[in-house]
């Protein structure tokens, strides 16, 4: 695929015609073999790392004219660092074997045009006391990468990762498989959140149709023609989110004693529903699998000519439950909050990003100071209230 993406950009494609061992990885042009001298006056050949703008992967006009490097700092002929490219010291991790050890900054006037034009005047600064030094020294090596056997979960690069350099940190998800049980207001929302990191797998659970209602409180914009079309939700938001990324399964059906063993071996589960009958059946048994669950509620109710409400996040995981009976009402109730169905799209919004900021903590892609099991946010006061901490 990566070779393919080349292939596709001029400059790119130029830079590997010429010679230059040249790989992308993750939103990221790396080349390799950079022939420079170090501060013992040593040959060394390090590797230069661009981050790649792309409009549908192809690339475009680079958006800044600073890149980074692996390797000891370049040095002049004589061992003294070469002072007009020196910008900053990183010794940051990118992937696995790639490191920025150090950022430079070389801008012309007019920014570089492409990344051709980027990659082989870095590389000229660079490798010119090398070559001073052995007239044989080349970036052009010929050498081709094979492609990484690791197919992407995303149908494009994850650009937006590479730009602010936190690639190695979504690494985080990968190998998750995440349950959403409920696609309702908060669950679509979670949907969208989620569809954007590399997560392997997505699990859908929801019987319904999406319905004239649903436009208005889940995220995008539906048109007539597809809301006549009474896809399930699972279906609609399949289709949805599959153009982006892959490994999304829908289930047109609500979780029960029939396909709960669905939820076993997934990683994290989150649950959007309103009916304590059935989420207390679901969590009863996500406990017997060992599976962290994470149980988003909304409550919202009309005053005089306003409405208020409350959100909650609670969470569970094999090490903490002792606070889910308190938190999560799992008796039936006529006048329970949540049935009087008042959803708003904002509130389901920030009720999923509730949760999914949650997600991300256990990940450990978010810090987690305070480590809380259970959150509540009231609307009329901006109150937000943590609760439950691992003592």
């Amino acid at each position: 695929m990566l070779q393919q993406q080349i292939n596709r950009s001029p400059d790119l494609k130029r830079l590997r015609d010429e010679g230059y061992e040249i790989e992308v990885k993750g939103g990221y042009l790396i080349v390799h073999h950079i022939p420079y001298v170090n501060s013992n006056k040593e040959m060394k050949f390090g590797k230069l790392i661009s981050t790649l703008s792309l409009n549908n992967d192809v690339t475009i006009k680079p958006d800044n004219h600073v890149i980074n490097f692996m390797g000891e700092h370049p040095c002049n002929r004589d061992g003294s660092i070469i002072t007009a490219i020196q910008h900053t010291a990183l010794n940051q991790q990118l992937f696995n074997g790639i490191i920025f050890n150090f950022s430079f900054s070389n801008k012309p006037p007019k920014g570089y045009g492409d990344y051709y034009e980027k990659v082989t005047r870095y590389v000229e600064i660079i490798s010119a006391p090398a070559k001073s030094i052995d007239k044989s020294a080349t970036a052009k090596t010929f050498k081709v990468i094979v492609d990484s056997e690791d197919e992407a979960v995303f149908n494009y690069i994850d650009s937006n990762s590479s730009r602010a350099n936190i690639y190695q940190l979504n690494s985080k998800f990968k190998g998750q498989k995440i349950a959403i049980v409920g696609l309702g207001g908060t669950g679509s929302y979670i949907l969208d959140f989620v569809a954007k990191t590399p997560v392997d797998e997505i699990l859908l659970f929801d019987a319904d149709e999406f319905l004239q209602h649903n436009a208005f409180r889940s995220p995008g914009a539906v048109s007539v023609e597809n809301l006549n079309r009474r896809l399930k939700k699972v279906y609609y938001f399949t289709e949805i989110y599959s153009q982006l990324r892959k490994g999304i399964t829908p289930y047109a059906e609500n979780v029960t004693e029939a396909n709960i063993d669905l939820l076993k071996g997934v990683t994290y589960a989150f649950i959007c529903i309103d009916s304590n009958n059935a989420k207390s059946h679901i969590i009863t048994k996500l406990r017997s699998f060992g599976v962290t669950f994470i149980d988003a509620g909304l409550g919202v109710n009309v005053g005089e000519n306003n409405l208020i409400g409350t959100l909650r996040v609670t969470t569970g995981t094999p090490s903490k439950l002792d606070h889910i009976t308190r938190r999560i009402g799992f008796a039936t109730n006529e006048d329970d909050v949540y049935a009087s169905n008042i959803q708003i799209a904002d509130l389901n919004a920030m009720n999923a990003l509730m949760a999914v900021i949650k997600w991300k903590k256990l990940s450990g892609f978010y810090q987690d100071l305070k480590q809380e099991f259970n959150s509540t946010y009231t609307v009329n006061t901006s109150q937000l209230i943590n609760e439950d901490f691992i003592e």
